[in-house]
């Protein structure tokens, strides 16, 4: 059985073009965005109030475009896009779409890198994906500095976004000087793509963590996010339309180099008009007073960022947010009762959800604020096809039986670079045509309103959510084998109440190790991965350690064995589950 979109939700307009780049599609009013007269200022700083209009920060993508042909030595088009790759690894700036839109203006790629990771991460994710130059920020400068010194980007290739709160002079160029360096540049020539193009060329690299190994790139082409921002702004048009809301304050704290905060924040809010307001980082005071300073209606958020709102009410108390409307949330599940306390504070607010991934670049299906039923991730998007399917691959035709959702949709990407295993494995074909295998287990129930809604039940694969990061365990594991106290592990999530959940590693350890003090070699440990790696996949749920790491026969470790005696153990100690 198939599930479609409810009946109201209106079904896309035209095919999502397959010839432009995503840049063209955002500026350009005949392809459907909003009209730029009557459109916010697209990115405001949160912190300094810095803002461009529409028409300024196209003209800042064209002038940066034009400087990189410059320096690069880059034409539009000339060579292929696999020879003009530039990785962005920053926090968010008003300028961050500017960047990468110049890239595909010079037929280009461009790999947003994750901020927070170390500089082995980044150097694995500048190597694989072939990036030629680097845009970054001070507060990351080092850790870009020591990537790009392993992988052999020269210094005059390194750029800095113009974060607000650092003015240092540096040896490298900053945006605003490439800026004024294009003025001086010749016009480029327009691109000249072929039908299908936009279709089948790569504009973007984002590195999804997977089930195993280090993070694997996702090749996610043109039409891919232009599908999906015309697939979630025509979903969310119809309550827009009933609460008579044109355009709104958006806010854009989460990063932009994360699919959510790229597809959902930064290019559906803009294609709709609605202008975002730019926080670098969460900081619950700058947080708060930004809400309250640019009266922002819109909050996309991660379910820790709310449970931390709970937790902080005498905080709340302080700041004006009657301005919210809408407070939205992905990248995991948020649970009814959390909505449910949060609406207690602020019951005018509307609290909903949405689901997608990486693979799908990126809603598969979203709350609308007029058919909102708490605990799912509300209905289909246009233009999307979904299906269930057991364990022993037949379809789920019944509501309420959980199963592995597959999805069909124009948003579907490419595949994994380089990775034809993995691919193959997420990607597959029957007879109605290619599948995403989402690898979560869901269930499609009726709302009360009568529409069907799905709910994630859970994850099939074997991802630790950290905020709005994913961690596969199969990397810490591999990390934590190359320290001497380990001969055995496995790593499963724990729930935590300031990020959701965190790793926790389960340890043997060898016979050689027999007279040293487990909170000796828990320290090494714990220290072991905090050096290589990124701060959101440190154990901080802690090591235990066991006698066996529990295996079937063919070796796959039993997390859900651990799992259950995770749960025993904190049931004992009175812990939350």
């Amino acid at each position: 059985m198939v599930f479609y979109p409810p009946p109201w939700v209106p079904k896309l307009p035209f095919d999502p073009p397959d010839s432009i780049t995503i840049g063209e599609f955002m500026k350009n009013e005949i392809y459907g965005r909003r009209p730029i007269a009557k459109s916010r200022n697209p990115f405001t700083c949160g912190l300094t109030g810095k803002t461009y209009g529409v028409t300024e920060q196209h003209n800042r993508t064209e002038l940066l475009a034009r400087a990189l042909s410059k320096v690069m030595g880059w034409e539009p088009n000339v060579d292929s896009p696999w020879d003009k790759v530039i990785a962005v690894f920053s926090v968010n700036t008003i300028d961050y779409l500017s960047v990468l839109h110049s890239v595909h203006r010079l037929s280009g790629i461009a790999t947003p890198a994750n901020v927070a990771y170390s500089a082995g991460e980044l150097e694995h994710q500048l190597r694989s994906s072939g990036a030629k130059a680097l845009f970054t920020c001070v507060p990351v400068l080092e850790t870009a500095l020591t990537a790009a010194k392993a992988v052999g980007i020269p210094d005059d290739k390194i750029f800095i976004m113009d974060a607000p709160v650092h003015s240092k002079k540096l040896p490298y160029k900053t945006v605003d000087d490439l800026i004024q360096l294009g003025q001086s540049v010749p016009e480029l020539e327009p691109l000249k793509w072929v039908k299908g193009q936009g279709e089948r060329q790569v504009a973007f690299l984002c590195y999804s963590s997977g089930t195993s190994g280090l993070p694997k790139a996702v090749m996610i082409s043109h039409k891919n996010v232009i599908a999906n921002t015309m697939q979630f702004c025509i979903y969310d048009s119809v309550s827009r339309e009933k609460l008579g809301v044109e355009t709104q304050t958006a806010l854009g704290l989460l990063p932009f180099s994360h699919i959510y905060g790229l597809v959902v924040i930064a290019h559906s809010s803009v294609w709709r008009g609605d202008g975002v307001i730019v926080l670098p980082k969460f900081d619950l005071t700058e947080y708060l007073q930004a809400i309250e300073r640019f009266k922002i209606n819109y909050l996309p958020l991660v379910p820790p960022i709310v449970i931390r709102m709970l937790s902080s009410r005498d905080i709340l108390k302080k700041y004006d947010l009657s301005s919210v409307r809408l407070l939205f949330t992905g990248a995991a599940p948020l649970g009814k009762e959390t909505a449910e306390e949060l609406l207690k504070i602020y019951p005018t607010w509307h609290v909903g959800q949405g689901y997608g991934m990486t693979e799908s670049a990126t809603v598969v299906c979203t709350t609308s604020e007029h058919d909102i039923h708490q605990g799912t991730s509300g209905s289909l998007v246009p233009g999307t096809r979904a299906k269930i399917i057991d364990q022993d691959g037949k379809e789920i035709t019944e509501y309420n039986k959980p199963g592995e959702l597959l999805v069909q949709s124009p948003s579907i990407t490419l595949g994994y670079l380089n990775n034809e295993k993995a691919t193959a494995e997420a990607y597959v074909w029957d007879e109605d045509g290619r599948w995403l295998r989402t690898g979560d287990e869901v269930i499609v129930t009726k709302a009360p309103s009568g529409y069907e809604h799905i709910t994630i039940v859970d994850r099939l694969k074997e991802l630790i959510k950290v905020k709005a990061h994913q961690v596969a365990p199969a990397e810490l594991e591999a990390h934590l084998l190359t320290h001497p106290a380990v001969d055995d592990c496995a790593v499963i999530a724990v729930p935590d109440e300031r990020d959701g959940e965190v790793p926790k590693a389960f340890v043997v350890t060898p016979a050689s190790m027999a007279g040293r003090k487990d909170e000796d070699m828990a320290a090494e440990i714990l220290k072991h991965v905090q050096d290589h790696k990124a701060h959101y996949k440190w154990l901080k749920g802690g090591i235990e350690f066991i006698d066996a790491i529990p295996k079937s026969p063919s070796g796959k470790i039993l997390r859900r064995l651990l799992r259950d005696r995770e749960r025993e153990a904190r049931r004992a100690a009175g812990a939350k589950l």
